[in-house]
């Protein structure tokens, strides 16, 4: 017994060695695995962490693009096994999926792969969750011709998985409160009735365990409101505004959807685009917009103004992180006379991917004071922030 606690004991510091081993890699052979004993599968995870993190060795100008050493000293199967889309498939399987994530994100963004961004096939093998999509929308200038549809149908995939998450309730919150005179089959918690619910099954009360069984669930429809507004978009895409735009494109497409509602949705930097005929896409948004540039929000509200023909039917929604780039004499003096004619202006602030406001509080706090209402707010209350409004 104490033979056997004595070997776990040894153990320890031999797991240890072989954890920073496969954190230095390679070259911390001599030093640390001088006998080459890493199991089959620990050279594996050896081999996948090497392909990747030789780029660093590489941007240092440590290793040359057609250096690999010292060479792997396991049989021959040095790293040049490996190419970039089986590199994804084996990485996937050897890691957590969090550490997965976070090897392809480096892969991309900090080393911008070779083999991602020209290989439709790497594209298929990666994570299709926002991340990818964010660093793909940044480097979408380098990725090569050939791999847009794949970019585009990765983008697909999250902009519907988003979709189903938030649509109900976005188009629930702006489209009036449950009418309880009629019954409806979506089955939402937002509509669901409990006291018609269980007035309807308490004949299917459960004596011996005292509890209702829920045979027939009811729920009620929305009384829709007939909202004749108009609703500006002016969305931001300067460099910081990735993870903004990938949900002010989403809530676009909803709100196109809404009866009685006119959607403008305009991007700007330093220019200003008008996108409406693109609203009803959120894929075509994304693969349109141009991340980066200046910021020049009393431009883009000068341009939004023009589309203004009932003011106090009008609402001007900026989405930015209000980091003005030239003066801002205009912007205050716009906001203030849209204010004046009875715009109604909500100032929606940038979130990072971390859902974090990021703006600039100086600037936002002089437009509040010149009539814009200024908020961070995820798109589901965003959502509901509309409807106020709009009441």
């Amino acid at each position: 017994m104490n033979n056997d606690k004595q070997t776990k004991e040894d153990s320890k510091p031999d797991e240890q060695i072989k954890r920073w081993r496969l954190i230095l890699g390679q070259y911390a052979d001599e030093h640390l695995n001088p006998n080459n004993d890493l199991n089959p599968y620990d050279r594996q995870i050896d081999q996948a962490l090497n392909y990747l993190y030789q780029n660093e060795y590489r941007s240092r100008g440590l290793l040359t693009k057609d250096e690999n050493a010292p060479k792997s000293k396991y049989g021959g199967k040095d790293n040049s096994v490996y190419n970039t889309v089986n590199w994804l498939r084996q990485t996937r399987k050897l890691f957590p999926k969090s550490t997965f994530e976070r090897m392809q994100n480096q892969a991309i963004e900090r080393y911008q792969l070779e083999g991602i961004l020209n290989d439709p096939n790497a594209v298929k093998e990666l994570q299709p969750n926002f991340n990818s999509v964010r660093l793909l929308m940044n480097l979408r200038g380098k990725l090569n011709n050939s791999v847009q549809e794949e970019v585009k149908a990765l983008i697909k995939k999250v902009v519907e998985e988003i979709l189903q998450k938030i649509k109900t309730n976005f188009i629930n919150a702006l489209t009036g409160k449950k009418n309880r005179f009629r019954r409806s089959s979506i089955k939402s918690n937002q509509n669901f009735d409990w006291r018609a619910t269980i007035k309807a099954n308490l004949k299917h009360f459960d004596q011996d365990k005292q509890r209702i069984i829920i045979e027939n669930a009811i729920f009620n429809s929305r009384a829709t409101r007939q909202l004749p507004w108009d609703i500006i978009l002016c969305v931001d895409q300067s460099g910081s505004m990735d993870t903004s735009i990938f949900y002010s494109a989403i809530c676009a497409s909803i709100i196109t959807q809404l009866p009685a509602v006119n959607l403008h949705l305009l991007v700007f930097d330093t220019q200003v685009v008008d996108l409406t005929h693109l609203a009803s896409d959120p894929v075509e948004i994304l693969m349109t917009v141009q991340l980066g540039g200046g910021t020049n929000i009393g431009y883009a509200l000068n341009y939004a103004e023009q589309k203004i023909t009932n003011p106090s039917r009008t609402i001007m929604v900026v989405v930015s992180d209000f980091y003005e780039g030239v003066s801002l004499t205009n912007l205050y003096n716009t906001v203030a006379r849209l204010n004046a004619n009875r715009v109604k202006m909500l100032g929606l602030a940038a979130l990072d991917y971390d859902a974090t406001p990021v703006y600039d509080l100086q600037v936002s706090q002089q437009l509040a004071n010149r009539g814009m209402q200024i908020a961070a707010l995820t798109p589901e209350h965003f959502a509901t922030w509309l409807a106020e409004v709009m009441k």
